[in-house]
């Protein structure tokens, strides 16, 4: 569609500047003429290319106001025309009309664009609708691609409306899944199955626009200015991102808002096994993610590190910047004792405690390890 409307423009500046070159309107010369046609269809492209961004009700506006700013021209330049004093020159009548004219015209339009809002078009029944004022989209961030529960919120029918994924999204995706660290690499490799999964569901709507901010370097800023201009809400699950958009007028959709509505997957006194990828912060302190990034930080798991171990929750903290889950190994026994032997599976295993009482640990940020209040 863009192809097709750059080739119409073009063939549109052509027919002005022939023109110009046959019919030479200034003095008769050719060239001059065909230069005067080229900067007459620069300007109407130009026009053209603003006014298609406003609103049905904006051009109404305008349309009905210049209309009524050139009848009442019209009505006031009649009066000036047929004044018969010898003081006004048939010069100066001829000036004050077109004057007039454009003034009234000018101010009409301005004014009905200005107040366009204030019309219903549902009061004609149906005859004119303004689509864009019903468009609902909706602007991924890579933060919640990768997160991947977007996909089953999309599946489940409670996200309508476009799916729109910027190019420069896609690109800072990609280099996630090229990074060296092997940890970021799966995120973002899991980022782009994600996006395979919502293409491939043929109930959603997927955009993807070539939109970019070349002036704005922070990809973050680039969602915020993309949002204003398709008055789109952005979809994330980064905290900080969540407050900017509010505060430059953006709406905001956050998964985990969402999540901490609705009741936790897991429990305090589950077991898992998890990957033991580093050390904590704290003492003998062991730290794994889930496929999602969910961090799981495990007491006296360093020296698990680089194995599965299997573990008990014992408590989960779920805020508006994430959700993150503690818990101790699965065969480490409470207080010393060694009461509360089960067998799974043929081998002896204790029952995992009780939450821990006592402060929670508190969140530094995605990365960095926890340290006890």
């Amino acid at each position: 569609m863009q192809a097709d409307v750059v080739i119409i423009r073009l063939i549109f500046a052509g027919i002005l500047v022939a023109s110009g070159y046959v019919l030479k309107p200034i003095n008769g010369r050719h060239w001059l003429s065909a230069a005067a046609g080229a900067v007459i269809a620069v300007c109407i492209i130009f026009f053209e290319r603003r006014i298609r961004r406003a609103s049905l009700k904006t051009l109404i506006g305008a349309a009905v106001g210049s209309i009524l700013g050139i009848i009442g021209a019209f009505l006031i330049g009649s009066l000036i025309s047929r004044q018969e004093s010898p003081a006004v020159a048939a010069e100066m009548k001829t000036f004050l009309t077109l004057a007039l004219t454009f003034f009234m015209a000018y101010v009409g339009l301005m004014v009905g664009a200005a107040k366009g809002d204030y019309l219903e078009l549902s009061a004609l029944g149906g005859i004119l609708t303004d689509k864009a004022s019903r468009r609902d989209l909706k602007i991924l961030d890579t933060s919640v691609i990768i997160d991947g529960r977007i996909a089953d919120v999309a599946e489940t029918g409670f996200l309508t409306g476009s799916l729109i994924i910027p190019q420069f999204i896609l690109r800072e995706l990609q280099q996630v899944a090229d990074s060296p660290d092997s940890s970021k690499r799966q995120r973002g490799r899991r980022g782009l199955d994600m996006l395979n999964r919502l293409q491939n569901n043929s109930s959603l709507d997927i955009q993807i626009v070539e939109t970019d901010f070349p002036a704005v370097r922070e990809v973050d800023l680039k969602l915020i200015e993309l949002g204003k201009q398709l008055d789109a809400v952005i979809v994330t699950n980064d905290f900080n991102l969540n407050k900017v958009s509010q505060l430059r007028g953006v709406s905001v959709l956050n998964i985990n808002e969402l999540a901490n509505a609705l009741k936790p997957v897991v429990l305090p006194g589950e077991a898992m096994r998890v990957f033991i990828l580093k050390e904590g912060k704290e003492y003998n302190q062991g730290v794994a993610y889930l496929d999602d990034g969910t961090m799981v930080v495990v007491d006296n798991a360093r020296r698990l590190i680089g194995k599965n171990a299997d573990i008990a929750v014992t408590s989960v903290l779920q805020t508006t910047a994430g959700k993150m889950i503690f818990g101790r190994l699965w065969e480490e026994p409470e207080n010393g004792s060694n009461s509360g032997e089960h067998r799974i599976n043929g081998a002896v295993r204790r029952a995992p405690r009780e939450s821990r009482s006592g402060p929670l640990p508190v969140r530094i940020n995605d990365i960095e390890p926890i340290t006890e209040a």
